[in-house]
C-alpha cells in the first residue's frame, strides 16, 4: 500500500494547466511535493493524518507566479503617505495633509501611488502642495514610478530652478518662463529622490513582509522582482530579501532581475556575475538583469518608431528615449546571454521593443542557443513585423494585462498622441499568442493592483473590472481565453522564472503551490471573472494565505 498523504484536496475541479491532463477533482500532497492527481481513487491516500480539504466545487490552481513585480517598495508605500485607488485631486491633498500631521517630525513626506489621469496633462503642481505642506520637502512618485510631484521645499533642497539643465534621461517640466512647476519625469526624479533618507532595514524587511501577505493573499506563490538593487529613490531590495531568508520568513519562491545602471557599462558586468553568486540562497536567486530601455507613454518617454502626435494631431520632434544606446545594448546582451544571465527589458514603446528582440538576436548569432529565456516586459506598441521575431528568438512576452483597457490614462494621456495606426497596435496579446510567443504575466505592483485576477478579467474582456456600461472593448482582437491567460499567469512565468521543472502546473512530482479560489470562474459568464477570489493560498503543500470567511 502506498504512504498516506499529508494534505489532499478534493471536490473539485481542479485546472492543472497540464496539457496532458486539463482537468482533476482531487490532488495528493506528500512532503511538499504532488504525488497524485485525479479523481476518487486518489482519495485512497487519505489516512489517520491526513489533512483533507472539501473543495466543494471551488476551483483548485497551481499557484499564480507575478514575473514583474517590485514588492518591497509596494509595501514601503503602504505604510507612509499611500495615494493609489483614487483619481481624485483633492482627496490626493487631503491624505497628504493628514499624513503630514499625523507625522510631524518627518523629515520629508514621501509615499505615492498618484495618477496621471488625475491632473492635466498628467502634471500636478508645487503650488498645490505647498498649500498645504510648506515647511517640508514633499517627494511623491506616481503610480508608475517614472515621475514625481514635489513641492517648492523639495525644489529648493536639489537646487532645481530655471537655469538647472535636463538630465539627459529625464525631463523637468517648467512654466513659459522656464521655472519648474513641481513635476519630474524619468531621469529628473532622482534629483530629488537622491535626497531622500533610505528607509530603515527594518523597514525595509517589515515592508517585504508586508508585500509578501498582499501577493499570498491574492495567490501569488512566486514572483520576479523587477529592481534588486538601488534605482533613483528605490532602495535594494536584496538585504532584505536575505533577512528574511535567515529568519525563515520568506515563504515564496523569487527571482531578483539585478539593476543595470544606464550610466555605465559592460564593466559592471562582473560586479553583477558576484551578485549573482551572492545571492543564491535556497527561495531567492538572482540570475536575472534587468534593463530599462525607454519609459512610458503618458509623458512621451516610451521610445517609439515614429514622433508622437502634439495636442493639435501634429507630428512633434519627440520619438522618446532610448536609455541604452541600441549599439551598446546588443554588445550588453550578448555578453550577459554568455554569461548565463536572463535579461528582463522594460520596453513599452515600438522602438524599444525593436531595440530589444534585436539585442537578443545578435546574443543569438553570436553565442548559439542558450537557456537564458529572455523576457521583454509591458510591450505596449508593439509593430507588427516584430511580433513573429518572439518565437524566432525564444523570446518570452510578459504581459501586463490589466493595462490593456480604454480608462482616463489611455484615452486622454494616450491615444490622442499615439495616432489611430500605432494606438491601434497595443497590447497584442492575442496576435503574439498566435505567432507562438510564450506568454508570461505580471502586475508591475505598486503601479497596477497584484490581484492576477483583476488581470485574467482585462485579458479576457478588455475591459477594466467595473467599468461604466457602454465602455468599449479595446482592440478585442487580442483578447486571450481564459485557459490561455492563467497559463500566462502560472506555467509561463514558472518557464520565464526557470521554475517550471518544479512549478507552474498541477503535476505529479512538482511542488504543491496551489491556489483555491471561491468558484470556478470557466463556468461563470467572463464578465465576472473579476468577482472571484483567493481563499487559500499553499506553498509547498503548507498554508500560507486563509481568506477571512474561507
Amino acid at each position: 500500500m502506498s504512504p498516506t498523504a499529508d494534505l489532499v484536496l478534493t471536490g473539485g475541479p481542479v485546472h492543472t494547466v497540464d496539457p496532458a491532463r486539463s482537468r482533476a477533482t482531487s490532488v495528493a500532497v506528500r512532503d511538499g511535493r504532488i504525488v497524485a492527481v485525479g479523481h476518487d481513487e486518489v482519495r485512497e491516500l487519505i489516512g489517520p493524518r491526513t489533512e483533507v480539504v472539501d473543495l466543494k466545487g471551488k476551483l483548485l490552481l497551481p499557484g499564480f507566479q507575478d514575473a514583474h513585480v517590485h514588492p518591497q517598495g509596494a509595501g514601503l508605500e503602504l505604510g507612509l503617505c499611500h495615494l493609489a485607488d483614487t483619481v481624485d485631486p483633492a482627496e490626493y491633498l487631503r491624505r497628504i495633509r493628514e499624513y503630514a500631521d499625523r507625522n510631524p517630525d518627518v523629515e520629508w513626506i514621501t509615499g505615492g501611488g498618484w495618477s496621471l489621469e488625475a491632473f492635466p496633462g498628467g502634471a500636478p503642481t508645487a503650488e498645490a502642495l505647498d498649500a498645504i505642506v510648506p515647511d517640508r520637502p514633499v517627494f511623491l512618485p506616481n503610480r508608475d514610478h517614472h515621475g514625481a510631484w514635489v513641492n517648492s521645499r523639495a525644489l529648493e533642497r536639489a537646487g532645481i530652478d530655471a537655469r538647472t539643465p535636463d538630465p539627459a534621461d529625464g525631463r523637468i517640466e517648467r512654466d513659459a518662463d522656464g521655472n519648474p512647476t513641481g513635476m519630474l519625469q524619468e531621469g529628473a526624479v532622482h534629483l530629488v529622490g537622491r535626497l531622500v533618507p533610505d528607509p530603515t532595514p527594518e523597514d525595509q524587511l517589515a515592508a517585504l513582509l508586508r508585500a509578501q501577505a498582499v501577493l499570498h493573499s491574492y495567490g501569488v506563490t512566486a514572483w520576479q522582482d523587477a529592481i534588486v538593487g538601488a534605482y533613483a529613490n528605490m532602495t535594494d531590495p536584496a538585504p532584505s530579501y536575505l533577512a528574511a531568508l535567515d529568519q525563515g520568513l520568506l515563504t515564496a519562491r523569487v527571482v531578483g532581475a539585478l539593476w543595470w545602471d544606464r550610466e555605465r557599462g559592460a564593466d559592471q558586468i562582473p560586479e553583477l556575475v558576484a551578485r549573482r553568486e551572492e545571492l543564491h540562497r535556497d527561495r531567492f536567486r538572482a540570475g536575472t538583469v534587468k534593463v530599462m530601455q525607454d519609459g512610458i507613454a503618458e509623458n512621451h518617454t516610451a521610445a517609439m518608431l515614429t514622433p508622437y502626435l502634439t495636442g493639435c494631431g501634429c507630428s512633434s520632434d519627440n520619438s522618446g528615449i532610448s536609455f541604452v544606446e541600441p549599439g551598446e545594448l546588443k554588445k550588453y546582451v550578448t555578453e550577459l546571454d554568455a554569461s548565463g544571465f536572463q535579461v528582463h527589458f522594460h520596453a513599452l514603446g515600438d522602438r524599444a521593443v525593436r531595440e530589444a528582440l534585436d539585442a537578443v538576436e545578435s546574443a543569438r548569432t553570436a553565442n548559439g542557443w542558450r537557456d537564458t529565456r529572455h523576457h521583454l516586459a509591458h510591450l505596449q506598441v508593439v509593430h507588427p513585423h516584430d511580433i513573429p521575431r518572439f518565437r524566432a528568438l525564444g523570446a518570452s512576452a510578459n504581459l501586463q494585462m490589466l493595462w490593456a483597457a480604454h480608462e482616463p490614462q489611455m484615452d486622454e494621456l494616450t491615444l490622442p498622441f499615439l495616432g489611430e495606426e500605432r494606438g491601434a497596435r497595443q497590447y497584442p496579446f492575442g496576435d503574439l499568442l498566435r505567432a507562438g510567443a510564450t506568454l508570461a504575466a505580471g502586475s508591475d505592483w505598486p503601479v497596477s493592483s497584484p490581484d492576477p485576477l483583476q488581470a485574467l478579467h482585462v485579458a479576457v474582456n478588455r475591459v477594466t473590472p467595473g467599468a461604466p456600461e457602454g465602455t468599449p472593448e479595446f482592440l478585442p482582437g487580442q483578447r486571450l481565453d481564459l485557459g490561455t491567460a492563467i497559463a500566462a499567469y502560472t506555467a509561463g512565468s514558472a518557464h520565464v522564472n526557470h521554475l517550471d521543472d518544479i512549478t507552474g502546473s498541477i503535476t505529479v512530482g512538482k511542488s504543491a503551490d496551489l491556489v483555491v479560489l471561491d468558484r470556478d470562474p470557466f463556468t461563470a459568464p467572463s464578465e465576472e471573472i473579476a468577482a472571484t477570489r483567493v481563499l487559500e493560498t499553499f506553498v509547498e503543500g503548507r498554508r500560507v494565505h486563509t481568506a477571512d470567511d474561507a
